[in-house]
């Protein structure tokens, strides 16, 4: 997301020349032979959140990336020579507020931006409504998507599901990866395709310890104990059928809250028993720095990406770690997780409609998520995405789980899940994994209280 007008505009540009890039030889286009698509006339404001304008180098592989500016002038400024971008170019840090500012000072017409921003600003009427736009241009197939993420994210659809705000663009992976090096070490079946959250605990303990053939200290699972958006305590609510709340993020106030229930037991129960196994620092997210890597001492990882293995692969070519770091799907019924989806959204007071919906459908098309995924490794976003790696494994998982994809109110776009659940629940795992773990219906208890109280407050 870029740039909240007055505060660090990293860099307005009109992209009609690639001024700032030097330009190089790299085919950006994927082959295709670019021409031009209209005469349409227009300006589009587009502020986007961490995208890397000038060319440079992959900081993890070191290998040379295309930035924005030369895709945009190899291809878009063809298509539609006559619609001027001003880019604004937005650090992840403090993007919200920023991007916030854009909208209410309406200072941006189009905006790659976080899935759970997206669905607030929708909730708080700053955002677009795209089905009239999708209906009337036979030139755009929403099929192409993913129907998870397209259709059944809070990031892209309304509360209720009946509106399209967002065309998804990128994907978080999150999949669960097993070494098979240590497994085979231990004497350990290797996990299933779809692996339980009770095969996951069986299988982590049996190699938490010293390891039977090299004598070093193993640990069998590993996840990030603070993580921000609670990923994994997501995908054990939907493995054990915890629903935490029902009804709808349209009627917050009307929120049926379902904290302390039986199945929501059994998922506090489970992290208190697979908090003995990580190593210490993992309350800290630290402690699994080596995971994918050739000196790894855990066994499994949970909402695990492949980044590192895949790192390493780019810039070696050497497919031993690819072949020991084995990924299979997430914990829900159907390998479901928690799937984080970033979209382009559009202004409520977009100032020229007709050009915005060209850019915003240019920005999420195949060949512009190509391009990032070629230069920036960034996970797309479609069902039939051909370009992706034969190698990059981790990629075309992260597919499968997204393809099965659903939002839940156990959802960071839930305010009540982000301010009060998950931070509790990260507490709850941080004394557990010392053995100090509160009593779990006391601890559900409270929480179901504390959620009925803020939904009562709710003006």
């Amino acid at each position: 997301m870029k740039k909240l007008l007055l505060l660090v505009m990293s860099c307005v540009l009109v992209l009609s020349l690639a001024a700032c890039s030097g330009g190089s030889d790299t085919d950006v286009t994927g082959g295709a032979e670019i021409k031009k698509v209209s005469d349409m006339k227009g300006t589009v404001r587009v502020a986007l959140a961490g995208w890397q304008l000038e060319n440079g180098l992959n900081a993890q592989t070191g290998n040379p990336t295309i930035g924005l500016n030369e895709y945009l002038e190899k291809t878009f400024n063809i298509m539609y020579p006559n619609i001027k971008l001003e880019l604004y170019q937005i650090p992840w840090e403090n993007v919200k507020a920023k991007q916030s500012a854009m909208l209410l000072s309406g200072d941006a017409d189009v905006m790659y931006t976080g899935g759970a921003f997206a669905s607030q600003w929708y909730q708080e009427g700053l955002l677009r409504d795209l089905d009239d736009l999708i209906k009337e241009d036979t030139s755009f197939d929403p099929s192409i998507y993913l129907a998870g993420i397209m259709d059944n994210s809070y990031s892209t659809k309304s509360p209720d599901g009946t509106k399209q705000f967002g065309i998804p663009v990128a994907l978080g992976r999150r999949m669960t990866i097993y070494d098979k090096k240590l497994f085979e070490d231990w004497g350990v079946e290797p996990l299933t395709a779809k692996a339980t959250p009770a095969e996951l605990l069986e299988k982590g303990k049996k190699m938490t310890g010293k390891n039977p053939k090299t004598g070093e200290d193993n640990y069998g699972l590993y996840w990030s104990g603070n993580s921000l958006n609670g990923s994994t305590f997501v995908a054990l609510t939907l493995a054990f059928g915890a629903k935490g709340a029902e009804g709808s993020l349209k009627d917050v106030k009307s929120i049926k809250w379902q904290l302390n229930t039986l199945e929501m037991v059994k998922v506090m129960e489970w992290l208190k028993e697979a908090s003995k196994l990580p190593p210490a620092g993992f309350v800290n997210a630290q402690g699994g720095e080596n995971f994918g890597l050739d000196k790894n001492n855990i066994a499994i990882a949970l909402d695990s990406t492949g980044g590192a293995t895949m790192n390493e692969y780019q810039s070696k070519k050497d497919k031993a770690l690819l072949d020991r770091f084995v990924p299979v799907l997430n914990m829900g019924p159907k390998g479901e997780g928690w799937v984080a989806v970033d979209p382009f959204i559009m202004a409520k007071n977009a100032k020229d409609v007709k050009a915005s919906w060209e850019v915003l459908k240019f920005l999420t098309s195949p060949m512009t998520q190509k391009y990032m995924y070629d230069n920036f490794a960034q996970t797309p976003t479609l069902k039939n995405a051909d370009f992706v790696s034969p190698e990059d494994i981790y990629v075309k998982k992260a597919l499968e789980i997204a393809e099965v994809g659903h939002s839940e109110l156990m959802d960071e776009a839930n305010p009540f899940y982000m301010s009060d659940i998950v931070p509790a629940v990260n507490g709850f795992i941080s004394k557990a994994a010392t053995g100090n773990a509160p009593d779990i219906q006391k601890f559900l208890d409270d929480l179901q209280q504390r959620a009925e109280k803020w939904s009562a407050n709710l003006k």
